[in-house]
């Protein structure tokens, strides 16, 4: 049977960094506190003027036109995760493509928060299988630093900016590409992390402004609390319907939210951290970029037949894992 595979991937980082050193000159932190609590360092920022996600998707994706070799007019579908889009429309996947010079593609969003990637992969898998399309591209772009409170401690120094793209096509090889995925929302998350103003609920006004309803929320220690749970039991549900131990997987790599969460989600699941790929210290939080940007920082030292598990949690809550055979 067809199956899709992961057959290119690129990304990219704006060049600007903030580190916390810089951070704890504009609110009341420092390295010390920022290190020990989320394992960050430093995040990039992206400040050219007038841009948005869509600026660094279109970039990830050209570089993936590039390192693939394929043939702009090839590409058949877009699939855009984010949760920082452009506009509240169109959609960016059509800016991302119309920047990418994509002419003859259709195009969409989905908004699954930092689960974008593995929820778009899951859809983009879809339509290979199904033979509807042959050549699709997945693109993760958040501009997280555009939802950011720069006066709140507790997020400001997890969110950072970047893109992530990856070609999806068919293999006939057996065993390779993506195997399974479990996937799961529950709406109850809704206002443990949530931007409560600038939708249809609460339309923008001077009063949500002043209550800085146009900022990111969290409630720190229930997400921590449910990013374990949730990451946990979906890894592992994941790899018991597949019959694969400790062992058998090469890699685990979770969405890049927080060093202990990642931490704790590796020692509940008995997964060494050696085969737990982290690269936060110098990206933050990117939301749904987190994955394929660590994927493609390591894809060097990723083989063909390696058998990685990802996995993610965020808004909605939404959160899932996905198991997959990589074949670059």
């Amino acid at each position: 049977m067809t199956n899709a595979r992961i057959s290119g991937i690129a990304s990219y980082l704006p060049d600007d960094i903030l580190d916390n050193d810089m951070l704890s000159k504009m609110v009341d932190t420092n390295d010390e506190w920022i290190t020990t609590r989320v394992g960050i360092k430093e995040r990039r920022i992206l400040h050219k003027e007038n841009t948005g996600s869509s600026y660094m998707g279109a970039i990830a994706v050209q570089r993936l036109i590039e390192n693939t070799g394929i043939n702009p007019d090839d590409i058949e579908l877009v699939i855009c995760a984010t949760s920082n889009p452009d506009y509240r429309f169109p959609s960016t996947a059509s800016v991302i493509t119309y920047q990418a010079g994509l002419k003859h593609c259709y195009a969409y969003d989905i908004q699954a928060a930092c689960a974008g990637f593995i929820v778009a992969l899951q859809d983009a898998t879809g339509y290979i299988r199904s033979g509807l399309y042959r050549n699709v591209v997945v693109v993760c772009a958040e501009k997280m630093s555009s939802m950011v409170n720069y006066q709140d401690r507790q997020t400001c120094p997890l969110f950072g900016d970047g893109a992530a793209a990856v070609l999806v096509q068919p293999t006939d090889e057996p065993g390779m590409g993506v195997q399974d995925a479990v996937l799961h929302v529950d709406g109850q998350g809704l206002e443990y992390l949530v931007m409560k103003g600038g939708g249809s609920v609460h339309p923008t006004t001077q009063q949500t402004l002043d209550d800085g309803w146009h900022f990111l929320f969290q409630d720190g220690r229930h997400v921590y609390k449910h990013a374990v749970t949730d990451m946990l039991t979906s890894t592992l549900d994941v790899m018991k319907r597949n019959n694969l131990g400790v062992d058998d997987i090469s890699y685990l790599i979770p969405h890049q939210a927080n060093l202990r969460i990642i931490e704790a989600v590796a020692q509940k699941a008995g997964v060494p951290m050696e085969k737990v790929l982290v690269n936060i210290q110098h990206t933050g939080n990117t939301s749904a970029a987190s994955i394929p940007i660590c994927l493609d920082e390591y894809k060097d030292t990723l083989k063909k037949g390696d058998k990685l598990i990802l996995t993610a949690f965020g808004a909605g809550f939404t959160w899932g894992a996905m198991y997959l055979v990589w074949d670059m």
